[in-house]
């Protein structure tokens, strides 16, 4: 098989393929054997008919698009690998010559991952981040431990406060017609939570319990729903009952009650270390991150746009679903969004753009200095996974696939390139 490239426009190559006939001749015999109980041939049971015979009848070119399809995969794999390109959509091909006994000829167009030029990517600097916990820290972690650990206590002697939880029924109307959505029945509502529209709980305070309060507000113009933004509405609202939550007293019996430790200073001291090791390592991702960033910036890629649309295809597909795990449909969520699928694809660009070339700059920097994952990088890599699932290392590496082995290997690659950038970087 002979293949000749000829780059036809920025980052798209043309190939020439030219297939022996014999192997052209294989894909002939194998679409004829496959495709024979097609044929109604007079004087011949249906299937029976000799090939000859069939083509004598249909013509030879009966069996050409079936044998090319039959044949293609294995010769364009053959000729992206003799031709050393990276292909980042499904080629475009055309037939240039075909026929029996000829050899088969065909192109195929084709847009291939862009070169990348690299810019400074060692001694990058970067500020280092502050990991420091103060007890400030720890005292609002304590808070918010004791925020879960509180009880809602009935309040009967005054009106509704800030801060109070309101137990209402309510209604909303636009031109005095009830609106879908806008009805509710003993909800909890926090005031001065925002859970509501702007206005909607500042009105309800100074209400008293079993009294029924109008609450007019207007509906933002970029609210979710297109029949309601910028709409002014009335909201009939009935308070039902009115609660504070009442918060545990911090001391030692609330450090016993709510960790394993007897003491509220030895709950302290955990919880300072545990939010160390949270500020350590949220410093080291952002600082990589920082660092990634730099480096992407510095370099130069003319990136095909298909790279960027086959990308945003895979992050709304993984949108989708984790919205089925959810029980939900991605129609359903369009329509509560108030957007079509091409305003949601556009949501994903910037990202998708960012992720590919961080990709590329990445896997060209760990070419130019030859990063590799060593076997026990590897072997640590799938141990963990089978620790993860509770399997026996041997056991679970005989269910590997090679090409998630490959995965492994290069999710390990990329890990060691970043982290030799960090290694050179200037971080102060």
């Amino acid at each position: 098989m002979n293949v000749k490239v000829e780059n036809i426009e920025k980052n798209v190559v043309q190939l020439e393929i030219e297939v022996d006939a014999a192997k052209f001749e294989e894909g002939m015999e194998k679409s004829f054997l496959r495709n024979r109980k097609r044929f109604n041939i007079p004087g011949f049971r249906k299937g029976k008919a000799p090939r000859k015979i069939i083509e004598r009848y249909y013509g030879e070119q009966v069996f050409y698009e079936d044998a090319i399809n039959i044949i293609f995969p294995e010769v364009y794999d053959e000729a992206v690998k003799q031709s050393n390109i990276e292909p980042v959509e499904r080629p475009e091909i055309d037939i240039k010559q075909i026929g029996s006994g000829e050899n088969l000829i065909i192109t195929a167009k084709v847009t291939v991952k862009p070169e990348v030029e690299l810019g400074q990517y060692k001694g990058i600097e970067v500020e280092k981040i502050d990991t420091t916990v103060t007890d400030e820290d720890v005292e609002n972690e304590i808070k918010k431990t004791a925020e879960k650990n509180s009880r809602l206590v009935t309040v009967e002697d005054r009106p509704v406060q800030s801060g109070d939880i309101a137990v209402i029924d309510f209604e909303g109307f636009i031109d005095g017609v009830a609106f879908e959505g806008g009805k509710g029945t003993d909800y909890n509502l926090t005031i001065g939570s925002g859970q509501f529209i702007l206005g909607f709980e500042d009105q309800l305070i100074g209400a008293e319990k079993g009294s029924e309060v109008d609450v007019n507000v207007t509906f933002p113009e970029d609210y979710n729903s297109k029949e309601l933004a910028g709409k002014p509405a009335l909201f009939k609202v009935k308070v039902k009952e009115i609660k504070v939550k009442e918060l545990p007293e911090i001391d030692d019996e609330f450090a016993k009650d709510v960790s394993e430790f007897e003491t509220l200073a030895e709950y302290k001291e955990d919880i300072k270390k545990k939010l160390e090791e949270e500020a350590e390592r949220r410093a080291k991702q952002q600082t990589e991150d920082n660092i990634i960033d730099k480096v992407v910036t510095n370099a130069t890629i003319d990136l095909p746009r298909v790279m960027i649309e086959n990308h945003i295809d895979r992050l709304v597909e993984d949108f989708e679903w984790r919205l089925r795990y959810q029980g939900l449909d991605i129609n359903k969520y369009l329509e509560f969004m108030g957007m079509d699928m091409e305003a949601f694809r556009k949501q994903f660009e910037e990202r998708a753009e960012k992720e590919i070339r961080t990709q590329l700059v990445l896997e060209k920097i760990s070419k130019v200095e030859n990063i590799e994952a060593t076997e026990e990088q590897i072997n640590e890599e799938i141990a963990k996974m089978a620790e993860s699932s509770k399997q026996n290392i041997e056991d679970f590496r005989k269910q590997m696939s090679d090409e998630y082995i490959e995965y492994i290997k290069r999710n390990i690659v990329m890990k060691n390139t970043v982290d030799l950038l960090v290694k050179e970087a200037k971080i102060a």
